[in-house]
């Protein structure tokens, strides 16, 4: 069976091309600090690690601090992954928190941080083995590769040109956009013209069922990255929502033939 290829390959950045997760962590402690200001300010060992583990669930940066604050409070892992966004305002609730005040306080930890310290905020940003090579390769193929993230374009860029990964401006579309992911895709497709494939690689299960919910963007080809920020539960209901290919990072360093090996394996098993 043939498989078409791409004519642009859209992809998110966190979870996808660089995992951000200690910049997360180190970010929503010193934030949780300006806000519980707990005696201890220095975080145990283990808090890191389960903030790591559920990270998946967090969708708004204010979420990140009150995660912190639950792990604390000592609400199990296994309840935060099946009931977060009703964990998360009964602590603001209860606590008299407001959750725009958090999201302002942490971004503006994370802006003075920056510019205090930008060498080091950026250290704490790391690729994932084999994006770079990849991406690398792309730039120099018939395949058209576009950040579409949530991530502030100009720290996208600093991150990849540090990797020698030098993309034009208009090719990193980043959270200054202000607008959802499926409407940058929309305007890809409608700037690209007439037989532009896309195929779109994101982590967020939640971001690519909206996708799939535009009719206008039917042939565009979804793909979960299962090494991202979402659980298992997340990659295993994939079958639920074809045509959402579960994408592996081996997979996603290879050849675009392999991509839908998982998916066409299925489907030749109930035949």
């Amino acid at each position: 069976m043939q498989t078409t290829i791409p004519t642009l390959l859209a992809l998110d950045f966190d979870g996808v091309l660089c995992n951000g997760l200690v910049e997360y962590f180190q970010t929503a402690w010193r934030t949780y600090c300006q806000i519980w200001q707990p005696l201890e300010q220095i975080p145990n060992n283990d808090l890191a690690e389960q903030f790591y583990r559920l990270r998946p669930v967090i969708e708004i940066g204010w979420e990140m601090p009150v995660l912190i604050r639950a792990l604390i409070l000592g609400i199990e892992e296994e309840s935060i992954l099946r009931e977060w966004q009703a964990i998360a305002t009964k602590i603001v609730t209860e606590e008299n928190k407001n959750s725009g005040e958090i999201g302002s306080c942490l971004d503006n930890t994370r802006d003075e941080w920056i510019a205090k310290d930008l060498e080091g905020w950026l250290s704490l940003h790391e690729f994932y083995p084999g994006v770079v090579e990849k991406l690398k390769q792309l730039i120099v193929s018939e395949v058209k590769p576009v950040i579409v993230t949530t991530k502030e374009g100009r720290f996208v860029r600093s991150l990849l040109q540090k990797q020698g990964v030098n993309l034009p401006e208009t090719d990193i579309i980043g959270k200054e956009c202000k607008r959802p992911k499926y409407e940058t895709l929309r305007m890809l497709l409608a700037a690209s013209g007439a037989g532009t494939i896309i195929w779109f690689v994101e982590d967020r299960l939640k971001t690519l069922l909206s996708v799939q919910k535009q009719s206008d963007l039917k042939d565009v080809e979804l793909f979960l990255a299962d090494w991202g920020y979402n659980t298992q539960k997340e990659r295993e209901s994939v079958t639920q929502y074809p045509p959402i290919h579960l994408l592996s990072s081996t997979q996603f360093c290879q050849d675009f033939y392999t991509w839908k090996e998982g998916r066409r394996k299925r489907e030749e098993g109930r035949s």
